[in-house]
């Protein structure tokens, strides 16, 4: 008898409640972007690991977007449907003592056939720790949850009881993936994740959403990568900001990127950054393919 259990995990919720983070803590290794503005996940980031007795791959998603209409937002938001439609398990995330009716509209998505677990983040940050119980009471009567877990991602705290609920509903089978994999996501596509987390937490709140990042040389030269790649901003005066006074900003943001980039490939990177313009680009459907959005 098969005693492995395997399978594919959706993480799901509004913008800004930590399904990055939790994935990073999850897995154990920085494979999703992470920054304080919502919305910073604009893929899906397959995330795995793998224990004796189980393999799970976790599926972090970019947040339910409800207020804006671009093709952008219409591509990520389909992104997380088609998540929902392929997995075993789903993990709701939402903030303590912050449900409101951005988490109401997640909660009809959900699907009904599988089972779904609500993770309660940030209680860190609760101010009353006596009302965690009360509050949980109260989203049990929302949904037919298989179990609410109370965690802090940033800390860690529950992220093993966590765990522990999801394993009991994957389906025994072989694992999917090698043992020692972390991610599906090539290193060319961290590589643009990366340097777009870093615009994300160094420039001001509107410019990283009118800006994407484009690989356009990945090499291999012996355990040395030649990254070059393309920062693209949606008008020629955020070309400025993105450099910077005397380029000093693109370079913060460059060499932020590569140490993260030579942390997680294990070996040197040589990067060369620069920025071009698109207009439009949120709204051009080819363009968008072009950077990675399917």
């Amino acid at each position: 008898m098969n005693e492995l259990r395997s399978g594919y995990v959706a993480i799901v919720g509004r913008p800004n409640v930590g399904k990055s983070t939790l994935l990073n803590r999850l897995v154990g290794e920085k494979i999703s972007i992470v920054s304080r503005k919502a919305q910073t996940t604009r893929h899906r980031i397959t995330g795995i690991l793998t224990q004796p007795d189980a393999q799970f791959v976790f599926v972090d998603t970019p947040g339910f977007q409800t207020r804006h209409a671009s093709a952008l937002n219409r591509t990520m938001n389909r992104g997380v449907t088609q998540a929902l439609a392929g997995v075993d398990v789903v993990i709701l995330v939402a903030e303590a003592g912050r449900f409101d009716a951005r988490d109401e509209a997640i909660l009809r998505l959900l699907p009904k056939d599988r089972p779904v677990i609500l993770a309660v983040n940030k209680i860190d940050r609760l101010a009353d720790k006596a009302t965690l119980l009360p509050m949980l009471a109260a989203l049990a009567e929302k949904f037919p949850f298989a179990a609410l877990v109370p965690v802090s991602a940033a800390r860690g705290t529950q992220a093993d009881a966590l765990l522990a609920e999801v394993k009991k509903h994957l389906p025994r089978g072989e694992a999917i993936f090698g043992e020692d994999e972390i991610t599906d996501r090539s290193e060319r596509f961290l590589a643009a994740e990366f340097l777009r987390e870093k615009l994300f937490r160094r420039l001001g709140d509107e410019l990283p959403y009118a800006s994407a990042v484009k690989i356009e040389k990945f090499e291999h030269d012996g355990a040395l990568r030649r990254i070059a790649a393309a920062i693209v901003v949606d008008r020629p005066a955020h070309k400025g900001i993105v450099i910077g006074k005397g380029g000093q900003a693109l370079k913060k943001i460059a060499a932020e990127a590569r140490q993260d980039m030579e942390r997680l490939f294990g070996g040197k990177v040589f990067l060369e950054v620069f920025v071009q313009v698109e207009s439009g680009w949120t709204d051009d459907e080819r363009l968008l393919k072009s950077l990675g959005y399917e």
